[in-house]
């Protein structure tokens, strides 16, 4: 692809799951358009760095340098703007129903979007929240692709917000970002892990925590390309399961069950097909991270006490595209292998 529509907050799995709970942020100048065809900027796979910690992009078309930096459920953007006038950052929420609310003496935009796939509850929504280090001096809606000056708040199938302001050249602006399966309340407080970090300081955190995990195999080899491909096989291998757990106020562990909609207590883990992993990934990940493992088999024990069912393809609930019961390897495996610390009597 040499086209960028929007950077996504996106949950998929594979292509062939497609997605669930995405919002997009789109940094824009010039004419103000919410369409994703006409909003999307050309950009070079030369000009852009892709990190595990850290990503860096150079919108042509809008003639915008977008940076992000992410925590486990936050992430903060560093847009530089050149000089203009109209200076905009689109937010979409997409369809399937969803909702925003710009909140201008705030300088944030919270809202929710339900965009799905299948495998989810009636009350499933992803809330969102975005603080801004700039004040508006534009603000808009999105109602079904027509954006509404000076309102601040939309909902129905598929909703949107913009902001703006002036900018002068090379003038930065952040974005703070976080979301929640849980509340709204509990996105304000996943937005807490950004810290007082600045963007620097995100990235060299992002980088220590990834080469502290990744340095657990240690290969020696006189092949770069041979470290290489290992060593992006290791970062793969550590992507999914995804956490689908949130921690609360009083520090407890708590997720949004996407098998019966209630929020409740302990771990949750999702997005995995086992007919794909139970041979390999999951062998692998009791014998190098056996602490993370064990949250995961606790996130087994209360899928099965939600839904009555082990998971064969969660995404982020049940999805009934898989035959056997290759999730049951994954729990043999982890008690032969000697896993403690959860309900294993379940």
């Amino acid at each position: 692809a040499d086209k960028i529509r929007g950077f996504k907050q996106t949950h998929q799995p594979s292509p062939w799951m497609n997605d669930y709970g995405q919002f997009a942020i789109m940094p824009i100048t010039g004419g103000l358009v919410f369409d994703q065809d006409r909003r999307a900027s050309w950009f070079s796979h030369k000009a852009e760095v892709a990190k595990p910690y850290y990503y860096k992009v150079y919108l042509a078309d809008h003639d915008v340098t977008t940076e992000l930096a992410p925590t486990e459920r936050a992430v903060m953007f560093r847009f530089t703007y050149p000089e203009t006038k109209n200076a905009y950052v689109i937010v979409d929420a997409f369809d399937k129903g969803s909702y925003v609310k710009v909140i201008p003496e705030e300088n944030k935009i919270i809202g929710y979007s339900t965009k799905n796939s299948g495998g989810v509850p009636e009350n499933f929504k992803n809330y969102f929240v975005i603080q801004f280090d700039k004040p508006f001096t534009f603000v808009s809606t999105v109602f079904e692709n027509n954006i509404l000056p000076n309102e601040t708040e939309a909902k129905g199938n598929h909703t949107g917000a913009v902001i703006g302001f002036a900018t002068k050249k090379g003038e930065i602006v952040h974005a703070r970002v976080a979301s929640s399966f849980i509340s709204p309340e509990q996105a304000e407080l996943n937005l807490k892990e950004l810290g007082k970090n600045s963007f620097d300081q995100l990235v060299a955190n992002g980088r220590e925590i990834w080469n502290r995990e990744m340095s657990k195999i240690e290969i020696e080899d006189d092949n770069i390309d041979n470290l290489r491909t290992f060593y992006s096989c290791l970062y793969r291998s550590m992507l999914f399961p995804r956490s689908f757990y949130e921690i609360d106020a009083k520090g407890d562990v708590m997720h949004y069950s996407p098998y019966n909609g209630e929020v409740l207590p302990g771990y949750m883990f999702t997005d995995t097909g086992f007919w794909d992993t139970f041979r390999c990934l999951f062998p692998f990940l009791n014998l190098m991270y056996p602490s993370m493992n064990t949250k995961m088999q606790e996130g087994l024990v209360n899928t099965y006490k939600e839904s009555g069912f082990l998971p064969e393809w969660a995404s982020p609930g049940h999805r009934g595209c898989m035959v056997g019961n290759n999730s049951a390897s994954v729990v043999a495996d982890a008690y032969l292998k000697g896993l403690k610390g959860y309900d294993i009597e379940t």
